[in-house]
């Protein structure tokens, strides 16, 4: 089959790979129908290359069409419809059943001390082929695979998979009280539907972004929108008082900032695997200019939610303020199947209160994933969100 291979430092290739088959009695096969190019895989694409290996099957963001089931499978049929959350979690086990399933502890990745195992996403979390490709093995189907229907287009349900639970996990995190203001720092496809969720649960929302595409699909939802710039805590305090109540950090490591730590990030493409690996479980590889923003704006006692991804074992946080300032913070993987029943009905609801309608940007065959990774990185032709279609 064809799919999308890592094979170094912002190279990815359209490549021919061995048809994946049944592993294990709870595994199903799909034929993927519709694949995304998510923002942390821009990460593996950029910066964390030393857990990479060439040849690795990328994606994580996947829905298809059921073509093979195990010995094991009783909720599963051939020709079902079915969306892939992109952890992989069992269901059973004590993290599973207290809804922390990126913790699964059938699937945790003990050799680098990680929690569950995710697709495509390097050896850190288990190397387990990604949905970027014509076909996909999905371990643990019957409780993983999210079964929909066939009346609704992909883009309905393909965000399922992540992107949709992890902007609600963010806004849920975030705490914000009955008509409170949420400030949502990076207007990416997490951000742009958390912003949205934060509008549809009734809180005055501010979206912060330097990008103007980003900013104007957010504007079309309701959302007031600021620049990202050297005035903007002062501009929330302007607008809010006090500060917002709570601030959602949907950048994590593609914040722009320090070009010390930059130059850093860079440093580490170059290093042999093993120095590389060593030198990002110990220093910080992270520009923080918008933690740190995040953290200054807020208001005192409120709550700091951090959706975005952090590489850096090392990365500094400001303990003096964040103590004085009194703010909670909640962050993490995304527990994607403990939100899907919540949110399967907003995905198919005919009047579309999350916008699902208008956050695709780019749709275009698999064979143009390597231009489109590309693209989306250095945010061309008002890239926002890119689906693939094998």
């Amino acid at each position: 089959m064809k799919a999308l291979t890592w094979q170094g430092k912002r190279k990815v290739a359209f490549s021919d790979v061995p048809d994946p088959v049944i592993q294990d009695p709870s595994d199903i096969i799909i034929k993927v129908t519709s694949t995304a190019i998510c923002g942390s895989d821009l990460h593996l694409y950029e910066l964390l290359g030393p857990y990479m290996h060439a040849g690795d099957v990328l994606g994580h963001e996947t829905m298809g069409i059921v073509q093979e089931v195990g010995s094991g499978i009783t909720k599963l049929s051939v020709g079902d419809r079915v969306v892939i959350p992109f952890n992989i979690s069992c269901g059973h086990c004590w993290m599973c059943q207290h809804d922390l399933q990126s913790q699964c502890e059938t699937t945790q990745v003990r050799k680098h001390g990680k929690g569950a195992q995710f697709f495509g996403y390097s050896e850190l979390y288990g190397q387990v082929p990604g949905g970027q490709a014509e076909y996909l093995r999905v371990p643990h189907a019957d409780y993983g695979a999210v079964k929909v229907g066939h009346e609704l287009p992909d883009h309905r349900y393909l965000f399922l998979s992540d992107i949709l639970p992890t902007a609600w996990q963010g806004v849920e995190y975030a705490s914000v009280p009955d008509g409170g203001t949420l400030a949502v720092y990076g207007l990416g496809p997490v951000g742009q539907l958390a912003a949205r969720i934060g509008r549809h649960l009734g809180y005055e929302v501010l979206g912060i972004d330097p990008v103007a595409e980003r900013r104007a699909m957010a504007e079309r939802h309701g959302i007031q929108t600021l620049d990202f710039t050297k005035d903007t805590v002062g501009e929330l305090r302007g607008r809010t008082g006090r500060g917002p109540d709570a601030v959602l950090d949907a950048v994590g490591m593609e914040a722009h900032g320090s070009p010390v730590s930059s130059m850093f990030q860079q440093a580490t493409g170059l290093l042999p695997d093993k120095a590389a690996q060593l030198a990002m479980e110990n220093v910080s590889a992270d520009r923080t200019s918008v933690l740190d923003s995040a953290i200054d704006a807020v208001r005192r006692g409120g709550t700091l939610s951090i959706s975005g991804v952090y590489a850096g074992a090392a990365t500094p946080m400001p303990m003096v303020k964040l103590f004085d300032k009194q703010i909670q913070i909640r962050q993490g993987q995304c527990n994607v199947r403990s939100w899907t029943r919540k949110l399967l009905p907003l995905a198919e609801d005919a009047a579309d209160p999350l916008g699902l309608d208008d956050l695709v940007t780019h749709e275009q065959p698999l064979s143009d994933g390597p231009q489109m990774y590309e693209t989306f990185q250095k945010k061309q032709d008002a890239c926002i969100k890119v689906v693939l279609k094998p």
